[in-house]
């Protein structure tokens, strides 16, 4: 008897919470393995606009490789569909969902503090436009609650401007005031990083990604500068008293002996 071949595609299931503006959303297997697929709306499909932007997006978020933003496999013609973006199976709850159903917990909060700032930086630095960071856009997956950022890589830029990365800050802020609200205030620290995101002039936001992400390790640049400043200032006095007639005779201008070194080294 002849070897049965596996289908290509089987359940095939709509995901009305998924869709986008333009876009239906979908769930299926391929050859056994589950996927999700995006497509153009019927109503879109025959148009040449709507289809030049449907291949852009896949040219586009086709090169991306972060482990917190939905990737993609591949751009074929699915039958009863059209032509479909392809990606990993990412199906699960949205951030939008936990929340609404009280199921956010301090595991959820860690995950947005890091993992979603990793996404963020790499969507700044990599100059990917994306729509706006929303609760309804974090998707933890079934599963092992990995976080994933949909809506990510519909174009790209040569840079983004600080008003991209602003916008960026300020929805972070959001999303991290409202776990907080959930989890009943998680301390005055990131209390405070939260209000200074969403603070209505952006002038007064963290500058970066980079900013925001020393601000929630608790870490301030300002330290670092601090120190370089107090080295920079001990080695000016000691260039100086080297150079000065204080200095022990005998030594010509730029030397000093190893004896010596040790003993600035002492009195440091």
């Amino acid at each position: 008897m002849p070897e049965q071949q596996i289908p290509k595609w089987t359940e095939i299931e709509h995901l009305p919470e998924w869709d986008e503006e333009f876009y239906d959303v979908y769930t299926a297997k391929k050859y056994g393995k589950w996927l999700m697929l995006k497509t153009l709306k019927p109503e879109y499909r025959d148009n040449p606009v709507f289809k030049d932007m449907l291949e852009k997006e896949f040219d586009v978020r086709y090169n991306l490789a972060h482990p917190n933003i939905v990737m993609i496999n591949d751009f074929e013609e699915v039958p009863g569909l059209g032509m479909c973006i392809i990606t990993d199976d990412v199906y699960g709850d949205s951030l939008r969902k936990l929340l609404d159903s009280g199921k956010v917990d301090k595991d959820i909060l860690n995950k947005v503090i890091h993992q979603l700032v990793e996404a963020m930086e790499y969507i700044q630095v990599n100059h990917i436009v994306h729509h706006p960071l929303t609760p309804e856009r974090i998707i933890f997956t079934e599963n092992i609650h990995n976080l994933k950022v949909i809506d990510v890589g519909f174009d790209q830029k040569n840079c983004l401007s600080a008003a991209d990365t602003s916008e960026d800050i300020y929805n972070f802020g959001v999303i991290l005031g409202l776990l907080l609200d959930a989890l009943g205030d998680e301390g005055t620290h990131l209390r405070q990083v939260a209000k200074k995101c969403v603070n209505k002039d952006p002038k007064k936001r963290y500058r970066d990604i980079q900013d925001l992400k020393l601000a929630l390790d608790n870490r301030n640049n300002n330290k670092l500068y601090i120190i370089i400043i107090v080295f920079l200032s001990i080695m000016i006095i000691i260039l100086a008293w080297l150079n000065s007639s204080h200095s022990p005779k005998g030594i010509s201008e730029g030397e000093v002996s190893d004896a010596q070194v040790e003993q600035i080294d002492i009195d440091l």
